[in-house]
């Protein structure tokens, strides 16, 4: 444990949370963002179901912790929504159970502490194209269709409406971004193998993954606000170490400084 201590924001869910510190990820952006205000802690499973997440629930986020979350973002639906295999195994999980397992979640987080919030991001479109002609050796037919995206998506869009749940609609936002299909998505690697798999994300997913959380948190009703620009600087304090200014006649607070990124968020 290091000081002095900061609101925790955790990032929770399957494998688009696993990976967003690569390829520019939305995780590494929000980190920059809010560097020196919050710190970002990754809980990412690559291939999981909300199945698992409920399994875990008590071990990632227990409620005896000394300290809660000041904000969780939660990722579920992909996998859950994908068809189901023959064999009965695979991370396909029915509908309604899907719907159970987002509401036991919401309610365990609920609990944590009265200052928690929490944020939903529903399931994105994929490019359905590459998802179809990517194949490997070692998986059988992956079936994941913009029809099944959008009907888990709806499906958490409903329950965070239910549940008074704030929800980033991915399905919606990600393709109001001209050529989405080709710009939004990545390479993956499975098993040392390049595969254009048209799920995962690219800098360019991710941007729009933080843009949609920005616009969220900017205009949530929460006290203290979770938005970067309302939330407290550390050391910030001006002091005579600083870099001196062109007058030479005193230094120049870089506590906020905001040119070195590449987007300017809002």
């Amino acid at each position: 444990m290091v000081g002095p201590s900061r609101p925790q924001f955790v990032l929770f869910g399957s494998s688009i949370v696993q990976l967003c510190f690569s390829h520019g990820g939305w995780g590494s952006i929000l980190s920059d963002i809010y560097s020196r205000k919050a710190d970002i802690l990754l809980r990412g499973y690559y291939g999981w179901n909300s199945r698992r997440a409920v399994q875990v629930l008590d071990q990632v986020f227990p409620k005896d912790a000394p300290v809660q979350p000041a904000l969780v973002i939660v990722y579920f639906g992909g996998n859950d929504s994908m068809g189901p295999h023959s064999s009965g195994l695979g991370p396909h999980v029915p509908l309604d159970e899907y719907v159970e397992n987002m509401r036991k979640i919401a309610t365990h987080l609920k609990s944590l502490s009265d200052t928690t919030r929490i944020v939903f991001m529903s399931c994105p479109p994929v490019d359905e194209i590459r998802v179809s002609s990517g194949t490997s050796e070692f998986f059988s037919e992956v079936v994941r269709t913009n029809e099944l995206c959008q009907i888990y998506s709806n499906a958490c869009i409903k329950l965070c409406q239910e549940l008074g749940v704030t929800v980033v609609d991915l399905f919606s936002s990600f393709q109001k971004r001209d050529g989405w299909t080709t710009a939004c998505f990545t390479c993956a690697l499975v098993l040392d193998i390049g595969v254009r798999d048209g799920i995962h994300l690219s800098a360019e997913g991710s941007k729009v993954v933080v843009e949609e959380i920005l616009k969220v948190l900017r205009e949530a009703e929460w006290v203290p606000s979770l938005h970067w620009k309302s939330m407290p600087t550390e050391f910030s304090e001006d002091s005579p170490y600083d870099l001196v200014a062109a007058d030479g006649k005193q230094t120049l607070n870089p506590s906020e400084w905001t040119f070195h990124r590449e987007v300017h968020w809002d």
